[in-house]
């Protein structure tokens, strides 16, 4: 379907009237939370969900978004949102490329790079990723081709 990268991890989504604004196209904001729910379930994917991150005591926590918002999607639109780990110091940061896309014409909707920072849940501060985030989460780096 023509992804920026290979590989993708992709989540289906449907385009609902709540997320509807009043300019009648889907909020900036509901692609937010779209992105989150896509991060979210490639994590537990990796076997890295909120269970083993309390277990962990760490958390992988956003501490940046860059959106282009591309074309509007409206109510009713069946949606495709990728994603992809293109970078990561093995410490403390991580790197996401999201793409949004409607199969239907197939329009890119979106495109967006969310940066994470690994913190100690206990204390909210920047601590380093444990061995089990680099066994989960090192095999679903991409590199660029």
């Amino acid at each position: 379907m023509g992804w920026d990268r290979a590989t993708p991890f992709i989540i289906d989504l449907e385009v609902g009237a709540e997320d509807i604004d009043g300019l009648g196209h889907a909020n900036n904001a509901v692609y937010v939370t779209w992105l989150e729910r896509c991060a979210w379930r490639h994590s537990q994917r990796l076997g890295l969900d909120l269970v083993e991150y309390r277990r962990l005591d760490r958390a992988m926590a956003v501490v940046r978004h860059e959106i282009d918002y591309l074309a509007a999607a409206y109510e009713g639109d069946e949606l495709q949102l990728a994603t992809w780990i293109v970078d990561w110091d093995q410490r403390l940061k991580m790197t996401r490329h999201f793409q949004l896309k409607r199969p239907s014409d197939n329009t890119t909707l979106l495109r967006a790079q969310t940066t994470f920072v690994c913190i100690e849940l206990s204390t909210g501060r920047p601590k380093r990723m444990p061995a089990e985030f680099i066994e989960g989460y090192g095999p679903a780096l991409q590199v660029a081709s």
